[in-house]
């Protein structure tokens, strides 16, 4: 190998969905189907809140590319998802692994059965992306963190998205 970064293989499937359902989204043919963009901002929208109300409501499945992971909301919500039988998937950054909060948000995951996949390149794995049910893609500067409900985050869907209370 040539160059002084490693190519590493962390999930096909994950984001093979994922940029599928992105390009979907972005280039669709004009009336083929309409997509949904739900933009929510700090703090009024709570929307790491929101988004834990979209990992209860997942049938199918939950793939999580997320930098930081210590809400506790949201760890519950992603291993009640995998009790129900949803498929829950797991990517995050390895330099955050040697923090004792997400370490422990990890080993929650773990213990519950969802696969958890570790960066193991020298950058930052600093993505925070999930996407549910080939329906619900989002995107933001929002960690699953005590601190998420303070960022943005942006969902983008096939169809509307139940209201939020």
């Amino acid at each position: 190998m040539t160059g002084s970064r490693a190519s590493v293989n962390i999930g096909g499937t994950m984001y093979v969905r994922a940029a599928v359902l992105c390009l979907c989204l972005l280039l669709e043919p004009q009336g083929l189907f309409s997509a949904n963009v739900e933009v929510l901002y700090a703090p009024n929208d709570a929307p790491l809140d929101r988004l834990v109300t979209l990992y209860q409501q997942a049938k199918r499945y939950i793939y999580v590319s997320v930098y930081g992971l210590t809400y506790p909301r949201a760890v519950h919500a992603l291993v009640a998802a995998k009790k129900r039988g949803v498929d829950v998937r797991m990517l995050t950054d390895q330099e955050r692994t040697q923090e004792v909060k997400q370490r422990t948000a990890l080993e929650t995951l773990r213990l519950a059965g969802i696969p958890i996949r570790v960066n193991q390149h020298e950058g930052l794995m600093h993505l925070k992306q999930v996407v549910i049910d080939d329906e619900i893609n989002t995107s933001g500067s929002m960690n699953h963190t005590t601190s998420g409900n303070s960022y943005t985050m942006s969902a983008w869907t096939s169809s509307p998205i139940a209201p939020f209370h």
